[in-house]
């Protein structure tokens, strides 16, 4: 499938529309499933619901002039892009609420602290990636596409050009110093 995803971004670009249609009828589930995974269970007293939050990323895919490199580069770009339409929600409704009942994003750390998820504060965790960026951006990238985008090691090496193991030691470092930033 991945190279059909590729080929349909590649005739996205070039102008197809239909193509652009096909892809997102292809990514749609894996988008809602990486969409529901990044709000988790608090999500049904919140104004954004899954369906949502892949409906307005993909507004954003559709408004930017992106050259697609390949399938693991589009999800890269539709987790940034649910990242922004999230930190947008939660600053709005700050902004309304004065701040009451923050958003919560779940992380799920699964695959890195033994299954617990927890909850944080949208705003605190998108300052804590901004910082992190400015301190070491490839980390901040695949923190990004690791929880927003939900993307595996194998894929996250591909879009930034390393090894996998320095995917990994990039995970485990932006691990450590989110954990000790938000807590």
């Amino acid at each position: 499938m991945g190279e059909e995803l590729t080929r349909l971004l590649q005739d996205w670009r070039g102008g197809d529309v239909a193509a652009r249609d096909r892809l997102f009828g292809e990514v749609y589930e894996t988008l809602r499933a990486m969409a529901a995974a990044r709000l988790g269970a608090r999500s049904s007293n919140r104004t954004l619901q899954a369906t949502s939050l892949v409906h307005e990323a993909l507004i954003r895919l559709i408004g930017s002039e992106v050259d697609w490199q390949d399938r693991a580069h589009f999800y890269a770009l539709a987790s940034l892009k649910m990242r922004s339409v999230l930190v947008d929600e939660a600053r709005a409704q700050a902004a309304s609420k004065r701040g009451a009942n923050p958003v919560l994003l779940t992380l799920s750390h699964a695959d890195l602290q033994g299954g617990q998820t927890v909850g944080f504060d949208v705003l605190a965790l998108h300052d804590a990636l901004d910082r992190l960026a400015a301190r070491d951006p490839r980390s901040a990238r695949a923190v990004e596409m690791a929880y927003f985008g939900g993307m595996e090691q194998r894929e996250i090496a591909c879009v930034l050009e390393v090894s996998i193991p320095t995917v990994e030691r990039d995970l485990r470092f932006a691990r450590a110093w989110l954990s000790q930033q938000l807590s």
